[in-house]
């Protein structure tokens, strides 16, 4: 776990203007900054950024938080990886605490081991923009396949020297260790020479998806059939081939934009693609498709299309990347590129217009596609037909959603002409058979011994948000008191009296007089975002004696209190500029505690309202010798009701 020091640090040293500018487009609006939003597509900017406050508030989709929360929003990082990110970029030095040495040695291990790669890509890219045969065989290459200077070095692309050490001997020269050049794989060492693994190629870094070097591809220019066109780095602690898709980096903001991610099959592809303006694409990097790199695409979003060139065996081999997909409860669709054409070439041959128009009006559903390419290879044969229906019910069987299952099967069978019963009673046997195999792996997993496994630990999701339109009659009521102790801590309830001298004064806070009017009375807040921020508020004011502040809560690990606070610190509550219209009211000093009275007053009256409706419901049951006191603590809480409407000015 990171320190709390190092996350009061990092927190002091952020500018929150700064680090979203990194990703959005702001332009000043007074004292706050304003852009488009970067999870909506939209016209009119409703983006907020607040350097005060520290916060950001977009009024399209309702998020909001701080600089932490953000990056959790935009670019999917975990919360220990957001706080990681922002060390690095103010550069704070990162304390952790609670790890055994075995743990602190792991880590240390895989950090040298980014360095390294760090080091590489610099040296690469160096090498090809700077050095004679960089510029002569790298950087020609580049430009023949048509890639541009930008598009270059947006996926950090270099070049490795024909030199048997050439690179080696340049790290070893900075001071990095051989082990973890052997460990990366940039460099091999047999029979005690040392050689570097990528010489004489181009180079394709593999980032993960905060941006860090994982490994490399590297690609030789030479004709030579002996030697293998590509080379990809070897497995290693910090680079995992089944847990990687080449491009995320640069393409996660399109993802969530765009709600769809394009899968190719090459660098090359993305690059051509990424270059024509249609970003929204990765690769699996000539890998079969994997679970892990599946749910990599479903962090951004749940519409995946697989782009597809006319080589019919490859097509066929990638159909159960497909079921897995569906498996994951995606939802799929294809581009098919005519044949002889991959979204590489297809790129460089036509206009970014065409090539977009191309992948809009080529999508098809999953289904048609492969019921097409099956019937295709069944030709007129009945049996043929039959196997390929039943492949295709395997399909729909991995599909979660039982409603999209059936629409499935109505359509297969209406491609198939066949009769939907007797696909649905297929789709039933294979549903059955299904769920009896994972009952006996559930059997299996139980009789398992128990292992610990200890992780990193991150702060729990932000729980789901308020349908605000089934809300209770609390709803109002318990945020206007959560507003109040929150933008108003430490303000007196009670001008300063000067006839009484300063140390006999006592001045209770808005903060502390919610807070102990409903502890007094054991009252507590039912919507469950509200009932957290005050259990957090009573907890730290118990180990404290003092009210917490907004920053407190803005620095929060829970990032469903972050998303609270600025909720409420970003709701227009102000009172309105009256003035100009030649009405003028009582200064924010003198309104605020009347009215936190009145909303302690309001809570309390809503609060018995409930007990009371409690008690009549219970009545026609209660047993007669309770009756009587049911009755007589009724007759109480209709009573303080009252006074507490009095108190309010209202007429019951």
């Amino acid at each position: 776990m990171i320190s709390r020091e190092t996350i009061d640090k990092i927190f002091e040293a952020v500018r929150i203007e700064e680090v979203i500018a990194d990703f959005v487009n702001l332009k000043k609006a007074g004292s706050n900054y304003k852009g488009l939003s970067p999870f909506v597509n939209e016209k009119t900017p409703s983006f907020m950024v607040s350097p005060a406050k520290q916060i950001f508030k977009d009024f399209s989709s309702g998020k909001g938080g701080n600089a932490v929360s953000f990056l959790m929003e935009h670019e999917h990082y975990s919360y220990p990886e957001a706080l990681r990110y922002l060390a690095k970029r103010y550069n704070i030095e990162v304390e952790e605490t609670g790890q055994s040495e075995e743990e602190k040695q792991i880590r240390s291990e895989k950090e040298s081991l980014y360095l390294v790669n760090e080091f590489a890509v610099k040296y690469f890219e160096q090498q090809l923009w700077e050095s004679e045969k960089g510029k002569l065989i790298g950087l020609s290459y580049f430009k023949e396949r048509g890639f541009k200077e930008d598009t270059i070095r947006t996926f950090k692309l270099g070049y490795s020297q024909e030199a048997y050490e050439a690179f080696t001997e340049a790290a070893l020269g900075e001071a990095y260790q051989l082990s973890y050049l052997e460990k990366t794989g940039l460099t091999k060492v047999e029979n005690g020479r040392r050689t570097d693994r990528f010489r004489g190629r181009v180079m394709f870094p593999i980032l993960s998806h905060t941006g860090r070097v994982l490994g490399f591809g590297g690609r030789t220019l030479k004709k030579d059939a002996k030697i293998a066109k590509y080379l990809n780095s070897p497995e290693s602690e910090i680079y995992h081939k089944s847990r990687t898709l080449y491009g995320l980096y640069q393409a996660k903001a399109e993802l969530s934009r765009q709600d769809e991610c394009l899968l190719v099959e090459g660098y090359t592809d993305v690059i051509s693609l990424h270059q024509a303006g249609v970003k929204n694409v990765v690769a699996s990097s000539g890998t079969s498709l994997t679970v892990e790199q599946i749910s990599l695409v479903k962090r951004y979003t749940q519409h995946i299309t697989f782009l597809f060139d006319g080589d019919a065996a490859g097509i066929k081999a990638s159909l159960r990347g497909i079921d897995m997909v569906l498996q994951e409860g995606m939802n799929v669709r294809v581009v098919l590129f005519p044949d002889g054409e991959d979204p590489d070439s297809y790129a460089k041959k036509h206009s970014a217009i065409e090539l977009k128009e191309y992948l809009n009006d080529s999508r098809q559903d999953f289904l048609g596609f492969k019921a097409k390419l099956l019937l295709a290879d069944a030709a007129d044969s009945a049996l043929e037909r039959s196997r390929a229906a039943r492949e295709m019910v395997e399909s729909i069987a991995l599909i979660p959603d039982a409603l999209e299952r059936d629409a499935y099967v109505r359509e297969c069978a209406r491609i198939m002409r066949l009769e939907e019963r007797v696909l649905f009673s297929e789709l039933a046997q294979l549903r059955k058979k299904r769920l009896q195999e994972e009952e006996r792996k559930a059997k299996r997993e139980q009789n398992r011994p128990a292992m610990q496994v200890v992780e990193e630990q991150e702060s729990p999701a932000p729980e789901e948000p308020l349908d605000h339109t089934a809300l209770s009659a609390n709803y109002t009521q318990e945020r206007d008191l959560c507003w109040l102790m929150l933008n108003f801590p430490q303000l007196p309830m009670q001008a300063p009296d000067d006839e009484i001298p300063e140390e006999e004064r006592i001045t209770e806070t808005v903060g502390e007089y919610v807070l102990l009017e409903l502890l007094e009375d054991q009252l507590v807040f039912k919507q469950p975002v509200f009932h957290s921020f005050f259990k957090e508020y009573e907890t730290y004011y118990n180990q404290h004696q003092s009210i917490p502040d907004g920053a407190y809560f803005m620095r929060h690990t829970d990032q469903a209190l972050v998303a609270l606070a600025v909720d409420l610190s970003a709701e227009k509550y102000e009172l309105h500029n009256w003035q100009s219209k030649k009405i003028f009211v009582s200064e924010r000093e003198a309104f605020v505690p009347r009215y936190a009275k009145e909303a302690v007053l309001r809570f309390k009256e809503i609060s018995v309202r409930g007990m009371i409706r409690d008690i009549q419901n219970k009545i026609s049951k209660t047993p007669g010798h309770e009756l009587n006191t049911q009755l007589e603590t009724l007759g109480t809480l209709n009573q303080l009701r009252v006074e507490i409407n009095k108190a309010l000015n209202r007429i019951v």
